[in-house]
């Protein structure tokens, strides 16, 4: 009775032990920053591009929506740095 308990015990132990080595961690190399400032400025300039649309499409002038839509941006998504055009 005692031996089939402790095999069964034996190959839990087995298996849980050695599952970790398959799930292990590998050592990436950390992401760039510039991957990061890059998202950025698409993000800001497609946001800018459609607020831009959207408020010419109400009948505001295009330079003027632009800018508009420049100062949301500024008001909704602070970022650190000032993104390049």
């Amino acid at each position: 009775m005692t031996k089939p308990i402790f095999t069964a015990a034996i190959a839990c132990v087995l298996l849980w032990s050695t599952g970790c080595a398959f799930f292990k961690k590998t050592n990436r190399p950390k992401e760039s920053s510039a991957i990061s400032s890059e998202v950025e400025a698409t993000f800001h300039q497609r946001w800018v591009d459609k607020r831009a649309a959207e408020l010419a499409a109400q009948g505001t002038a295009a330079a003027a929506a632009r800018l508009q839509a420049e100062q949301e941006f500024g008001e909704h998504y602070n970022f650190d740095h000032k993104v390049k055009k």
